[in-house]
């Protein structure tokens, strides 16, 4: 395995508190943070807004080639703009959530956008959370960690962040466990536990505690 980057990888599906816990992990450890899951729905809300079926996976490919992609580094964080913008709120909408899981399961997106992310490597030292980090885009790193949830500490928690939509708890809860069968049930990259990961279940757990306990093991095993 090339060390000169090394990857905590942090998988797991919606709202199980991987953003968080990501984002302290990789200040504690002085890496720099990236969100896999952006560059999807990114994907999804530049499809959405320009009229794009997310069912026709050659037309939002066709798009994808003719959208300017651009990296950066800021407040600890690798973040990336399309067409010169930042989308930011846009990625977070129940508009862009109903339908991201329709893009992520095209495979000639996800081998695009998986470049994307293994490109990122050569920023530094990364915390990458999403879906398949430790097990496709990642799979030679050996910090792998997949965090879990109930379906309905799952559900609150995606609430509160939409709390500026009409969405009430029932929908997002149903809007996840569609997702959660998408995720896992695609042909490419499922949503699936890597068997070297350490699995943690943050339902009741404090984020201090999620966090401490994965910056303990990483450090423990020479990160």
């Amino acid at each position: 395995m090339d060390m000169m980057h090394k990857v905590v990888a942090v998988d797991g599906p919606s709202a199980s508190g991987k953003s968080t816990v990501s984002r302290r992990v990789a200040d504690a450890l002085g890496a720099f943070y990236v969100d896999s899951g952006a560059l999807y729905r990114a994907v999804t809300f530049l499809a959405l807004d320009g009229s794009v079926a997310v069912t026709d996976e050659a037309a939002v490919l066709t798009m994808m080639d003719r959208v300017q992609v651009e990296t950066g580094l800021r407040d600890g964080a690798v973040f990336m703009r399309f067409n010169g913008h930042e989308l930011g709120k846009d990625l977070r909408t129940a508009y862009v959530n109903d339908a991201v899981s329709l893009i992520a399961a095209m495979a000639g997106v996800r081998k695009q956008v998986v470049g994307w992310l293994r490109a990122m490597r050569d920023r530094g030292p990364l915390v990458m959370e999403g879906r398949d980090i430790g097990t496709v885009v990642f799979p030679d790193t050996p910090y792998k960690f997949y965090l879990d949830a109930s379906p309905e500490e799952r559900a609150r928690r995606r609430h509160a962040e939409l709390q500026t939509d009409a969405a009430d708890v029932q929908h997002v809860a149903a809007s996840l466990q569609r997702r959660d069968g998408l995720d896992q049930a695609r042909q490419t990259a499922p949503l699936k536990i890597a068997a070297d990961a350490v699995r943690i279940d943050s339902t009741a757990v404090g984020i201090d505690e999620v966090v401490k306990k994965i910056v303990a093991d990483v450090r423990a095993r020479g990160f």
